[in-house]
């Protein structure tokens, strides 16, 4: 399956967002990718505003997402990202969805909220509450993650026990001291572990650090981005797959329990 990962720097006007998500996806389209993953939070950002998300957030069924969804259609393509949406509250959830041919095929509400160095997810984003379901993308078997998730190895482990073959995780990932390192020891981390390809896209610009990557089953990271905006393709093996399991069978040698959701 040849797959896209769309890095950019999300800018606080959403229709500029919009007009770059859709451009990406022509592109990713056009070189025949199956699935396109773009960062997490898409719709609009101000670094300035701790508090725009809730100013920023639509509904799925708003003008960015409506935008999104028709120029996926007729389109044999997939593409993966989050969006913030609004709740009844006054609050909003983290939402990631996948779109496909004028339809959203699977939605994800964030668990893992980000409070941790010294920034706070949970003041305006509530966490959600369900392990979401794998999707199948041209054969292969998808889960889905966001961001600070990478960091619970649970979530990864449950997605693979239940079938994943890819797993997938937009990200806003922060600057700061030793991030860049945690984000590729993360995220090669939870691929071999799991004998999964994990795709994990994140978001450049002068918050974030980009470095964007696609890791295979035996930890072996086979396309990069740096930390500008980037539209890297790569290829996910099917036998590469096979192999990492009959090789590394981690799945079958385990011995605890499939991770359940705690209750709240």
């Amino acid at each position: 399956m040849k797959i896209a990962m769309g890095q950019f720097a999300v800018e606080r006007d959403w229709q500029h967002n919009a007009a770059t998500c859709i451009r990406l996806m022509s592109e990713a389209a056009a070189a025949n990718a199956r699935l396109l993953v773009l960062p997490e939070a898409v719709l609009a950002r101000d670094n300035t505003d701790a508090d725009f998300v809730l100013k920023a957030a639509q509904t799925l069924d708003g003008p960015f997402v409506s935008q999104l969804l028709a120029a996926s259609r007729n389109s044999c393509l997939t593409t993966i990202m989050s969006v913030p949406v609004p709740t009844a509250e006054g609050r909003a959830l983290n939402v990631l969805i996948a779109i496909h041919n004028g339809e959203i095929v699977a939605r994800y509400d964030k668990l893992h909220l980000y409070d941790a160095f010294a920034v706070q997810e949970s003041k305006n984003i509530t966490a959600g509450e369900q392990v979401p379901a794998l999707i199948e993308i041209d054969g292969m078997k998808v889960g889905l993650m966001t961001c600070y998730d990478v960091r619970f190895p649970e979530l990864a482990r449950r997605l693979a026990v239940d079938g994943a073959d890819v797993l997938v995780l937009p990200s806003a990932w922060l600057r700061g001291p030793l991030k860049e390192m945690h984000w590729e020891v993360l995220v090669t981390a939870r691929a071999l572990e799991n004998t999964c390809y994990l795709i994990a896209v994140g978001e450049c610009g002068p918050r974030n650090i980009g470095n964007s990557l696609v890791v295979d089953p035996l930890g072996v990271a086979i396309a990069k981005a740096a930390e500008a905006p980037a539209l890297v393709f790569a290829d996910l093996d099917v036998s590469r797959l096979a192999y990492a399991r009959s090789v590394l069978p981690v799945l079958e040698n385990r011995r605890f329990a499939r991770p359940e959701l705690k209750s709240s």
